[in-house]
């Protein structure tokens, strides 16, 4: 493993240098081939009027369902994963307080259920688990060029579609882990009064970080994509970058419970016996965060936000730590639900 470091390593001549190394190392070692992540679909993207809708439904189990959502503003069919809250039924008219859980980058919609202990949590809370795919890199975000609007449909199509469908109540808080909590975040910010309550594990909070910077750009090239058509060239489009950026819009938060959480990227107990690549990975990933939330945390604060911090160590990037916190936070989840 340390034969692929040493080259990277030589050239660098300080602390900061040596970051961005590893962070160049970690997009590296993350390369994976890209799947599409969504069906197939006819729609076309935009198509004023249209409303999204449900092409097919599975059974996972009792309580759980995979959805297919043809969306018009996406141009495709987008799957989403849900819970249903014990003793639903489509002919009651009771409305439910809604959870959505976003994924994180090169994941999927199956992501939270598959590695963890979701469902026995939601046996135990009377509400709507909604889990929606948001693309291998999609940023949850409207892109500046191309069809990509992932935004608009999970805070437009979604939430509408749930309210019809699934009686989605007006009570909704929102989750997510790395990429998925940049999401939550934006779409919290984006849309006040739609979250009573946010939470960001393992998130990146500021686009302005010359380190997220270079995470970012070398995580597109990566896959495929030019992080220019997601909110355009950071300086001519330097307005939106920052209307997607949670570190510049600290006010926006106000009304909205705020939680961020991230580890100092030490491995520790909940690491053993994780491949040495897979755990360089987590740790390098981890450790440049807790400052950029702390940073973040005191401007929510200045501006009247409630805002909570988990900073934790040990920790790495990695989803022990995750199931660990969703568990410590879901107490806090349900009650601002109520």
């Amino acid at each position: 493993m340390w034969s692929v470091l040493e080259p990277f390593v030589g050239r660098a001549r300080s602390t900061s240098q040596f970051s961005l190394v590893c962070l160049a190392l970690v997009t590296a070692l993350l390369a994976t081939e890209v799947t599409a992540a969504a069906g197939e679909g006819n729609d076309t993207p935009g198509t004023a009027g249209a409303a999204a809708r449900i092409v097919a439904v599975k059974k996972v189990d009792a309580q759980m369902q995979d959805l297919t959502v043809s969306s018009p503003v996406m141009g495709t069919s987008i799957p989403v994963r849900i819970i249903l809250p014990q003793g639903w039924d489509k002919k009651h008219q009771a409305t439910y307080p809604v959870l959505y859980m976003l994924h994180g980058g090169d994941d999927d919609y199956t992501s939270w259920t598959r590695e963890t202990d979701l469902e026995e949590l939601a046996r135990k809370s009377n509400i709507l688990i909604v889990m929606p795919d948001g693309g291998r890199a999609g940023y949850y975000s409207d892109w500046h060029a191309g069809t990509s609007r992932w935004e608009t449909f999970h805070t437009t199509e979604l939430v509408r579609l749930m309210e019809e469908e699934y009686h989605a109540g007006p009570a909704r808080a929102i989750m997510g882990l790395s990429m998925g909590g940049f999401g939550a975040l934006n779409y919290a910010a984006h849309h006040q009064g739609m979250f009573r309550y946010v939470a960001a594990m393992s998130s990146y909070v500021d686009l302005n970080d010359p380190l997220v910077r270079l995470t970012l750009g070398l995580g597109s090239d990566r896959d495929g994509i030019d992080i220019n058509q997601v909110w355009g060239d950071p300086v001519d489009n330097f307005d939106v970058w920052q209307a997607h950026n949670p570190s510049a819009m600290p006010g926006a938060f106000r009304g909205t419970q705020v939680h961020l959480s991230a580890g100092n990227g030490t491995p520790g107990p909940l690491d053993q016996g994780r491949p040495l690549d897979v755990l360089l990975v987590g740790a390098v990933a981890e450790s440049g965060l807790p400052k950029s939330i702390r940073k973040f945390a005191s401007a929510l604060r200045s501006e009247g936000v409630r805002a909570t911090t988990h900073l934790y160590r040990p920790g790495t990037h990695s989803w022990p730590y995750w199931q660990r916190e969703l568990h410590s936070i879901w107490p806090t989840v349900m009650k601002s639900l109520r």
